[in-house]
């Protein structure tokens, strides 16, 4: 047995459930015995003589020594996220595009081969087909729903499979547990993004995940206030791959921002239920206006992966609604971007940004915002037109949101 001194974890009874933990886990009080968790707002920690510098700085005891890869907030939220998503460790970073950057640099070399949903986040294409291919790292853009497309993409040189569930912003759904077969079977990890759903409605790691990445700055804050990221994981992906790039490189959650989203978790079960319970009544609605062509929601049936979507996220569709304005007969891309716009812009009440997680619904158009960095090429092949918009339902009233929205499909 080691004798490695371990920072001590806080003293649960075995088995409690996500909301106990969400509002427990951490680290034990300080002598002071404060009920909310303590902000340490320190770059350093002072040492107790030099020897036990050496011992620290050389991983051979647990301590705190620096906070770009050390702090007590950091490490509550790191425990908190961890013990939801049912991982043994998680690592903070700056942002949820900075842990896939993390990902990447600590899973990945030159000649190294991933295969991602094209269908993901336009930061995460941009990151992975354009960036990391400087470096080497060569991706190939797949289905998200085709399982055989995935299985054909496998090289001998395939080490990552990285898919979004549900995506941003169809909301496609993939099959966790098939994809993980996949990965197994060609010796390569699976990274799942669980921004969506978040633990409180979804575990990838139940069906096969190796690795959960997290922007904390969507529901897991919940109120759009910080920037913040994460990977869930085994103990030793987070001890001999991530933590020697983070002590290097530093992509480091601030303590601050680690301990606003930290409070955040402990509603996060309760605003997502919430804020699931509208966007399923809100895509219900939006299914019956003249005005509109198409909904994009796991929750509904008329949604193509809608059994997959309630078998693997507890019944539910999230709280992310996209959908298509309609367009007279050979209208075109720049009508039914203008007609879109109309929409939009005819809220009051939504917030026009392309942050979501929010407690504020907020509204965007995904071609010239969150993918508008991506080429109409790609953008079509991920199936996001010029007139396709995407809410964020928050907690607003779902009858002023219903009346936002008809302030502008009624007048198109």
């Amino acid at each position: 047995m080691s004798d490695k001194k371990i920072i001590p974890r806080v003293d649960l009874p075995d088995g409690v459930r996500l909301d106990t933990l969400a509002v427990r886990e951490g680290l034990p009080r300080s002598p002071w015995g404060e009920n909310s968790e303590a902000l340490f707002l320190t770059s350093s920690f002072v040492q107790p003589d030099a020897a036990s510098a050496a011992a620290r700085f050389a991983n051979e005891e647990e301590a705190f020594i620096y906070s770009r890869f050390t702090n007590p907030t950091v490490m509550m939220f790191e425990r908190r996220l961890a013990a939801m998503e049912g991982t043994e460790a998680c690592i903070a970073t700056s942002s949820g595009m900075s842990a896939i950057l993390l990902l990447v640099m600590g899973l990945l070399k030159a000649g190294d081969h991933v295969i991602c949903s094209r269908s993901v986040f336009g930061s995460t294409i941009m990151l992975l087909g354009r960036e990391f291919a400087k470096f080497g790292i060569e991706t190939t853009f797949v289905s998200q729903t085709d399982v055989d497309e995935w299985r054909r993409a496998v090289r001998p040189t395939t080490k990552l499979l990285f898919a979004e569930s549900p995506t941003n912003p169809l909301t496609e759904v993939c099959d966790i547990r098939a994809l993980s077969a996949i990965a197994k079977g060609a010796g390569a990890l699976l990274a799942v993004d669980n921004c969506f759903c978040s633990p409180a409605l979804q575990k990838p790691i139940d069906y096969g995940a190796d690795l959960i990445i997290h922007s904390g700055t969507k529901y897991l804050d919940g109120q759009g206030r910080v920037i913040a990221g994460a990977i869930c994981c085994s103990e030793r992906l987070v001890s001999e791959n991530f933590m020697p790039v983070m002590r290097s490189a530093g992509m480091s959650l601030s303590p601050f921002n680690a301990w606003v989203v930290l409070k955040g978790l402990e509603t996060l079960s309760i605003r997502m239920r919430a804020q699931s319970d509208s966007a399923l009544k809100l895509a219900a609605w939006l299914e019956q206006q003249p005005a509109v062509e198409r909904v994009y929601y796991p929750g509904l049936k008329s949604h193509p992966q809608h059994e997959l979507a309630m078998a693997q996220q507890s019944g539910s569709g999230g709280a992310v609604v996209s959908f298509i304005v309609n367009v007279q007969a050979g209208g075109g891309a720049a009508l039914a971007r203008k007609n879109a716009f109309h929409v939009i812009d005819s809220t009051r009440i939504c917030s026009i940004t392309a942050n979501l997680g929010d407690t504020k619904s907020t509204i965007t158009h995904p071609a010239s915002t969150s993918h508008g960095r991506l080429t109409e090429e790609q953008r079509l092949a991920a199936g996001i037109t010029q007139g396709m918009i995407r809410v964020a339902v928050g907690l607003d009233d779902l009858e002023d949101l219903k009346a936002d929205l008809l302030r502008g499909l009624a007048s198109l």
